[in-house]
Parts: C-alpha cells; sequence; structure tokens
C-alpha cells in the first residue's frame, strides 16, 4: 500500500532537498494558514509577497497555492526573510518576520528547531506596511522593433522612435 506523502515530503520533492530554507517558508505557510484560517489557493484567494528569493519560497508555493504564474506570489526584493499574506475574501493580512537565531546549531539541528518549535519563537507577526496587491493584470503583445520577438506592453520602451523590448534598450542596464 502507498503512503500519501506528508506536505513536508511534498515540499522537499518540489525543491529538491531538505535544508532550513525550506523549513522557514514550510512554517511560514503553515502558520499563515493556522493563523488566518486559509487553505490552498486554486486562483488568487490568497496573496503572498515574499521579500526574499530563497529556498522557504518553494515551501509557500507547494503549501499555499501561491506562484508568480497565477500572479498571486509576488516578489519584494528587500532581502528580508519576511513572507506577507492576504486575504481576499476578507481583507485579513499577516506579515511574518524571521527572528534572529540564538546559539550554535547544525544545520540538522536548526532545520528541525525550525520545524518543531512554536512559531511564536521563529516569527515576528505584525501587520503588512503595505496594501493588498491588486489582482494579475494582462498586457497586450509588443513586437520590438529591434530584433522581433514580442514582450508585454509595461516591458517596451521607445528608443529612437521605436518600440523595444529590455533586451535591445540600451540604458537597460547591466543586470544580465
Amino acid at each position: 500500500m502507498c503512503k500519501k506523502p506528508t506536505e513536508w515530503e511534498k515540499a522537499v520533492e518540489f525543491h529538491g532537498h531538505q535544508c532550513p530554507g525550506l523549513a522557514i517558508g514550510f512554517k511560514a505557510a503553515v502558520t499563515a494558514r493556522e493563523k488566518m484560517g486559509v487553505r490552498f489557493s486554486a486562483d488568487e484567494e490568497i496573496v503572498c509577497v515574499t521579500e526574499n528569493d530563497a529556498c522557504g519560497v518553494d515551501a509557500i508555493q507547494v503549501l499555499t497555492g501561491c506562484s508568480m504564474g497565477k500572479g498571486n506570489l509576488i516578489y519584494r526584493g528587500t532581502g528580508k526573510m519576511a513572507f506577507s499574506f492576504f486575504n481576499r475574501k476578507n481583507g485579513d493580512s499577516l506579515r511574518l518576520m524571521l527572528k534572529s537565531f540564538q546559539g550554535e546549531m547544525s544545520r540538522e539541528e536548526r532545520q528541525v528547531y525550525i520545524l518543531n518549535a512554536p512559531a511564536v519563537e521563529i516569527f515576528n507577526f505584525m501587520k503588512p506596511g503595505f496594501e493588498l496587491p491588486e489582482t494579475a493584470r494582462l498586457f497586450t503583445s509588443i513586437v520590438c522593433e529591434a530584433c522581433g520577438e514580442s514582450a508585454p506592453e509595461h516591458k517596451i520602451r521607445l528608443q529612437d522612435g521605436k518600440k523595444v523590448c529590455l533586451d535591445c534598450f540600451k540604458d537597460y542596464g547591466r543586470g544580465w
């Protein structure tokens, strides 16, 4: 008989390995579900704004149903280990900010601690300092007049009187 995988096992399978970072996102998702009374988001009922792009975000996706593709997982790159959850149905919101860890622990010990300690030992609880983001928007595609590839209109720039994509836009920067 096949054993149904636990939520932690599903998160590990999705992420590829166990680690303290995945445990942080797992604990944040479980805590948000408990505190806000929400379940897996089939559409955009639940929104998560993550302030980091680390391992924990994978657990957020698996447990909450928030994803970039649906538009209900939003990256706000402060670098902080913080997750803000919003419930579109009732307006409830919660920001979970990771507390600093005290004392020395191995990676394995830290992971076990995160998964088993009360959430109040792991996170500070507060209201997000920003409003609920709008629902995902659909944009018209524009063909770049330099390379011929399509991009959404909000990613098109005017350069020398031509509509160009960010790859062709000369002043876009050296980020890539």
